[in-house]
């Protein structure tokens, strides 16, 4: 029976490993005690097959079987090209 895999979107903080991307997701939060909606992040590590990621781009990505040590998302396509300066 097959699971449905998880897909997230975030943008790219960092593109400096070979085939890997650094991937910040963010999340709208409400606080336990004071009820306020904080903004919180959580970044991932990515599997980048032809190092196209730069960064700033806003990518898809989805959850796969475990590629290294802290590799568990592979992504998908490229949804937003960051801006040149």
């Amino acid at each position: 029976m097959r699971t449905n895999k998880k897909k997230l979107e975030g943008v790219v903080i960092s593109n400096k490993m070979d085939k890997t991307v650094v991937v910040k997701v963010e999340y709208l939060k409400k606080h336990p005690i004071y009820k306020k909606v904080v903004k919180t992040y959580k970044k991932y590590y990515a599997h980048d097959e032809n190092n196209e990621c730069e960064e700033g781009d806003r990518v898809l990505i989805l959850e796969s079987r475990p590629l290294s040590k802290l590799k568990r998302w592979v992504v998908i396509k490229i949804l937003e090209k960051a801006k040149k300066i």
